[in-house]
């Protein structure tokens, strides 16, 4: 172990001093943090973990992380009405820079009880508001979300779309194909077709749209396309112990983020990703150590993607953030109340070493009878069962709850909840306008804005005019056409004249009398909170003429 801990100690005063060993010609780190503009920003999100994490992971790995380089503050992850925050305001937070409800992604809050928040109207309840991968589009740039969870998940969700309800995957996965994102990779192939209420085939959209629609790693890893959907899995990835066990067809993060970063980058005008390792979210909430450390460290793997480049660039602006805290992980249990203080660092990472596979690929090995539990065990890393642990497995209701346990008993790790917490997290950056210090969730989308040079409240008053409201200054009568309940349809008429929108879509019809009408497309979507249609300034310009 002192070997181990000279080994650590060593790569982490290195890394603190800079990080120059991630490429031959870097820019020099005061040259790159004097720029107040970024050319290309890239947002890396942690969905769920800890500082605990990041500790147990050092550890685990045995050298510093790619993040110990950029540690650069804390930031505040409490939403409009809760000390502990759900990921769809904190992501909504990160992507918009506003407080919201549990549940609400890219939309106001309709209820706020935590102190210092500002109050929102009742009219403003549930209104949409823009989002920094909205205002980097708009910008001329290239956008890409990158996702380890279905594409259509909270995360994800919030920097690409605007709903009440972070369920609602069918209204997200249309909002996201509509929005012509550039680069599209994660899970979650059943909402672009399959378990849709409202029957249509998304994938005969993103055909459309040409993009190159990959559902394999090496599919994705050949393509030369500028514009790729990658969708490789009906719903989550596997967790990336697991993932060349069970699932070798699926890239990894680090491959998706790298390939996202290389598309994206041929764009000249610059480029907004956003990637987000989701399954540290799902291991803490199992209270699953090995998972989280493990999808930790792919996650990390991301950031230095992320950071070979953006040292290369000297244009690139990195943020690397969890959303929020989750399952109040400890290094410490009540087995070491007492030896703490002589408990050596091999009785908390040898444990954890000895499992193969997380809980979640474990218990895909488990047979229907139970016959094979030992098996299932040892891949968990509990080897050489005793006979009490046996019997616990043996007579348990939910042997994956038992098997993390058991786990988390032999390396001493403690867990507070299955749930969120509202602890502050650490805070990374690297590049232009990086945040530091102590910092609130929102202050990073308001970064992220400002460093490529537009404002959030304007974009939020061009992309989301109350259509209702603006059509009948003009002396149109309007409606919402609900006959196909699952796609509303906003529709305006003065004499023979109409005007069709769509909800989630980013497309506008005008109809003079009998025509057949003329339709555009824009790049922004229409979207609908159940009250009110929004549309853009562009969409309602057009529709003027």
């Amino acid at each position: 172990m002192p070997g181990l801990q000279k080994k650590w100690l060593s790569a982490a005063l290195v890394g603190a001093a800079a990080i120059s060993s991630l490429s031959v010609a870097p820019v020099s780190a005061e040259e790159t943090e004097n720029k107040t503009s970024a050319k290309n920003v890239i947002m890396l999100v942690m969905d769920g973990s800890s500082d605990n994490v990041s500790t147990i992971a050092r550890w685990y790995k045995g050298e510093s992380l790619a993040l110990d380089n950029i540690l650069t503050g804390a930031v505040r992850t409490y939403s409009a009405e809760s000390a502990i925050t759900d990921s769809a305001p904190a992501g909504t937070a990160l992507a918009t820079g506003n407080k919201s409800n549990s549940g609400y992604v890219g939309v106001l809050p309709s209820l706020v009880t935590t102190p210092g928040v500002e109050a929102v109207a009742q009219e403003d309840a549930f209104k949409p508001v823009a989002n920094v991968l909205e205002g980097a589009k708009k910008s001329g740039r290239a956008t890409g979300i990158v996702s380890t969870s279905e594409i259509q998940h909270a995360t994800p969700a919030a920097f690409s779309s605007h709903v009440k309800s972070r369920s609602n995957y069918d209204d997200i996965a249309e909002q996201q194909v509509f929005q012509n994102i550039d680069v599209v990779l994660g899970g979650g192939s059943d909402p672009l077709n399959k378990s849709r209420k409202d029957g249509d085939d998304l994938l005969t959209v993103i055909e459309e749209k040409e993009y190159d629609y990959v559902t394999t790693r090496d599919e994705l890893l050949s393509s030369d396309s500028n514009k790729i959907w990658g969708s490789f899995a009906p719903k989550a990835l596997a967790y990336e112990l697991d993932r060349e066990k069970t699932n070798p067809e699926q890239p990894s993060l680090a491959e998706m983020t790298g390939k996202a970063i290389d598309t994206l980058s041929k764009d000249q005008d610059g480029f907004f990703l956003m990637v987000e390792g989701s399954k540290i979210d799902w291991a803490a909430h199992a209270n699953d150590p090995i998972g989280m450390v493990t999808d930790f460290l792919e996650f990390d793997e991301a950031v230095a993607e992320a950071l070979e480049f953006a040292e290369k660039d000297g244009e690139t602006l990195v943020i690397a953030v969890t959303d929020h805290g989750n399952s109040g992980i400890t290094i410490g249990n009540t087995n070491t109340d007492s030896t703490y203080d002589t408990t050596p660092v091999s009785a908390y990472i040898d444990p954890l070493k000895e499992a193969t596979m997380t809980v979640e690929g474990a218990l895909s090995l488990l047979k229907e009878d139970k016959s094979n539990l030992a098996e299932v065990a040892a891949s968990y890393g509990l080897k050489d069962l005793t006979a009490d642990e046996l019997q616990a497995l043996q007579t348990s209701e939910d042997v994956g709850t038992t098997l993390v346990k058991l786990l988390s008993t032999r390396a001493n790790i403690g867990f507070t909840t299955g749930g969120h917490t509202g602890d502050d997290v650490f805070l990374y950056s690297f590049g232009p306008s990086r945040p530091t210090g102590l910092v609130d969730n929102t202050d990073l989308a308001l970064t992220m804005a400002g460093a490529m040079g537009f404002n959030l409240d304007n974009l939020t008053q061009t992309l989301f005019v109350d259509a209702k409201a603006e059509f009948e200054k003009l002396g149109f009568t309007t409606q919402i056409d609900t006959t196909n309940e699952n796609n509303p349809v906003f529709v305006a008429k003065n004499n023979d004249r109409t005007i069709i929108i769509p909800e989630n879509r980013n497309t506008v019809t005008i109809q003079n009398g009998d025509s057949n009408g003329n339709t555009r497309q824009f790049d922004s979507v229409a979207v609908y909170n159940d009250e009110k249609f929004f549309i853009s300034e562009e969409m309602l310009n057009f529709a003027k003429q």
